[in-house]
């Protein structure tokens, strides 16, 4: 491990793997992937590829406290040579910003109007003059590691939502960092004298703070960890000696099915279901089933972490043995004799016997099923909820269409699991349309011929037929890593859920297809493709809401005017339902011909509004409307309460000083302002509807702001310049929709339309 090397940005066939995609980034994942890391640089290079997109990378840091107590140059990208020689190492006492994030124990932010392009000149303050810059300091137990400097796309205060994931990816490095220099000795690259290499290995006197696993050790208690995406479940030696089961090469633990007394497993299971349905932190009681007979009680204490999508992904905590104390042998005594009738284990009220846990455990599952609406929903729930709380290695759900099965859960899984359950499912397809084909549950049996089974062939296996209202829906399979015997309690639960299942799959399916319908009637009222106009280079983007009907009314154009001008159009309806979408295509069909009539933008939502009014409506809508002269840049527009558009241009995002008048629809009699203006050749306009900027979580302003500063980046690294007109447009559509598409939920469609004056026309 070499805590001083390089981080290389990943190449241009790198960062289309899933593991650099933007796509696919997430805090949740971020954090995962740093407490993996093996050096500051792999750390770093984590935070820049995995972060949020907002981290744009440019003048970002790592520094280490050494032996001496001084913040040691560790890791950094995009730092000039001259900035390597000045500060490689910093002063905790002086008043650069890392020494102030690090002395004052909180994050210490400069926005670009502290910033210079002198980075990081004491003087004038630590940035680039481009973004926003913030030193995270390290520090775990109250003893500092070392700052994190990260370059932000902001302008101005960074919304608490964004703080605190920057907060938990330095507190996620910190600790993975404090973790690597415990076991630099041994792993750290020596030099002849012995010494680790001087800023890498040193640790500062006194960081190490053993006294919260001492104490842990003390109580008895184990930890554990469940990677609920690979299935994948680990202990460490402690957890081992309280369970009482022999321990594993590389930590992996047993089953629940084979260390959970076979009268609390259906407790266990419900619980866990319950727990993985809602997140969060979680305590259960059960028995576990030692060598030689023996029963012991266990306290399993633990949180279930989500990703920003809500979804769960990893479970962790501890394990404490109940009858630690001097009553500990006796009680034991007792479970040998009587192991159904455990010396002061009581089941919970309502799941007094196994059959009412069993209930319990469907009852977890349906609660789990009826949130689910489309049928990605209903296989995401069946990923991350059933799959856990049965203990079962992977789920295959297969669909009836027009006479086949086809596989669907694929698509909830990425990387080398999507591929495994490919296999699986081509592996499976006979047995599971022979269960489909007899309406009749499959259940493998244990037996000597088992263990000849190849390695793609589950140890043990249940496919179970989807059926709902006499009608065929699917097939599911439920596989298992350890061979099992399904009794007919198992057999019963496992039917049960195959109907509950069918239902749900019924259901979701019902609304994919009403949805699907609704969706292309959406689209056929926009554009399919832009129109090619000379001296213009353009993009756009679409994105309908996630809650409701999933269809709005926001809609963009780009229109052929009279005398060689182009007319940029956007415009939002109000609701997110089907009257919305066929108010939008009136008034979009409207517009047009009042504007390829020859009337200028003011007098186009004029008549466009009044248009509004005589249907047959109670919604309104906002709207914009510029013109352009590709000749020689002329621009007149009009705004009918829309927001501005934003000019780019020279390194610098603005909105346009653009007064407008009311919504369509609200006061057909109200005249809207026409503002006349140029844009020049290189210059570009972004117009957009309020769902690329409006979040829940922030102010809009902030919001606003952000998407500005973001802007300014792009202009200065990736502007059409560089990378020319179409390809930078379409890039840029493509960020200004990542963080749209990485929010929890989206409430409102989303619209935008980019324009770029390439050249004047002769």
């Amino acid at each position: 491990m070499d805590l001083t090397s390089p981080w290389v940005p990943p190449s241009e066939d790198e960062s289309r793997t899933p593991r650099s995609s933007p796509t696919a980034r997430s805090p949740m994942r971020c954090v995962r992937l740093l407490l993996g890391c093996t050096s500051a640089a792999e750390l770093l290079g984590t935070v820049l590829a995995e972060g949020p997109g907002w981290i744009t990378g440019e003048g970002s840091a790592l520094y280490l406290l050494d032996s001496a107590g001084m913040l040691r140059l560790t890791a950094s990208h995009g730092l000039p040579d001259w900035a390597h020689e000045r500060y490689s190492i910093v002063d905790p006492a002086g008043d650069l910003p890392a020494a102030m994030a690090l002395r004052l124990r909180r994050p210490y932010l400069l926005s670009p109007e502290h910033t210079s392009v002198d980075y990081p000149n004491k003087n004038a303050g630590m940035g680039t003059g481009m973004v926003a810059v913030i030193a995270l300091p390290m520090v775990v137990d109250e003893r500092p590691v070392g700052v994190l400097a990260l370059a932000l796309a902001h302008r101005g205060t960074v919304p608490r939502r964004d703080l605190d994931v920057l907060e938990t990816i330095g507190e996620a490095c910190a600790h993975r960092l404090s973790h690597l220099l415990d076991h630099a000795d041994a792993r750290i690259p020596q030099d002849p004298a012995g010494a680790p290499p001087d800023g890498a290995g040193s640790r500062p006197a006194g960081l190490a703070h053993p006294m919260l696993s001492l104490a842990v050790r003390a109580a008895g208690h184990g930890a554990f960890e469940r990677d609920l995406v690979t299935g994948e479940s680990y202990w460490d030696a402690a957890a081992f000696r309280v369970t009482g089961q022999p321990a594993t090469a590389d930590g992996s633990a047993p089953e629940l099915d084979r260390i959970v007394h076979p009268e609390d497993l259906p407790d266990v299971q419900a619980a866990l279901a319950e727990s993985l349905t809602t997140g969060g932190w979680y305590r259960i009681g059960y028995r576990v089933l030692r060598g030689g007979g023996r029963v012991a009680r266990i306290e399993e204490t633990g949180e279930v972490m989500l990703d920003v999508h809500g979804r769960p992904v990893r479970v962790a905590g501890l394990l404490s043995d109940r009858d630690q104390g001097r009553g500990r042998d006796r009680d034991r005594d007792r479970d040998r004799e009587h192991p159904g009738q455990q010396a002061g284990h009581q089941q919970p009220e309502e799941q007094s016997t196994p059959a009412g846990a069993r209930t319990a455990l469907l009852l977890a599952l349906t609660r789990s099923l009826s949130r689910a609406v489309t049928v990605r929903d209903v296989t995401t729930a069946v990923t991350d909820v059933a799959r856990p709380a049965f203990g079962a290695a992977s789920i295959v759900l297969d669909l009836v269409d027009e006479g086949r099965l086809l596989p669907v859960s694929h698509t909830v899984y990425g990387g080398p699991r999507r591929t495994e359950l490919t296999r699986l499912a081509d592996l499976s397809e006979n047995v599971m349309q022979h269960a489909l084909t007899r309406s009749a549950p499959l259940f493998s049996e244990p037996g000597p011929d088992r263990g000849r089974h190849g390695p793609l062939t589950p140890a043990s296996w249940a496919v179970l037929p989807l059926v709902a209202s006499g009608r065929q829906v699917g097939s599911c399979l439920i596989t298992f890593s350890a061979e099992r015997a399904f009794g007919r309690e198992d057999r019963t639960l496992y039917s049960a859920f195959a109907g509950i299942l069918a239902q749900s799959l019924e259901r979701a399916r019902l609304y994919d297809t009403h949805h699907h319908r609704a969706t292309e009637l959406q689209r056929a009222m926009l554009p399919r493709t832009l129109p090619r106009l000379p001296g213009i280079a353009s993009a756009a983007r679409y994105l309908p809401s996630t809650e409701g009907m999933q269809i709005g009314g926001d809609w963009y154009d780009l229109l052929r005017l009279p005398d060689g001008r182009i007319g940029l159009v956007i415009g939002d309806v109000q609701g997110h339902n089907a009257e919305a979408t066929a108010v939008m295509g009136q008034l979009r069909s409207g517009l047009r011909a009042y504007a390829t009539d020859g009337h200028d933008p003011a007098a186009t939502l004029a008549r466009t509004s009044r248009l509004l009014t005589e249907l047959d409506t109670d919604l309104f809508a906002t709207c914009l409307f510029l013109a352009l002269d590709p000749a020689d840049g002329a621009l007149t527009a009009a705004r009918a309460g829309h927001p501005a558009p934003v000019r780019i241009a020279d390194g610098r995002a603005v909105e346009l000083d653009l007064p407008g008048g009311p919504p369509l629809g609200v006061d057909p009699g109200q005249p809207y302002p026409l503002t006349v203006g140029r844009l020049a050749v290189g210059e570009t306009l972004l117009v957009y509807t309020d769902g690329l900027v409006e979040d829940r979580e922030e102010d809009y302003d902030e919001s606003v702001q952000r998407m500005l500063g973001g802007l300014e980046l792009w202009a200065r690294q990736t502007g059409p310049t560089r990378v020319g007109a179409a390809p930078a447009l379409e890039r840029l559509a493509d960020l200004l929709t990542l963080n749209v598409t990485e929010r929890r939920s989206r409430p409102d469609d989303v619209a935008l339309l980019l324009l770029h004056r390439t050249s004047p026309l002769p």
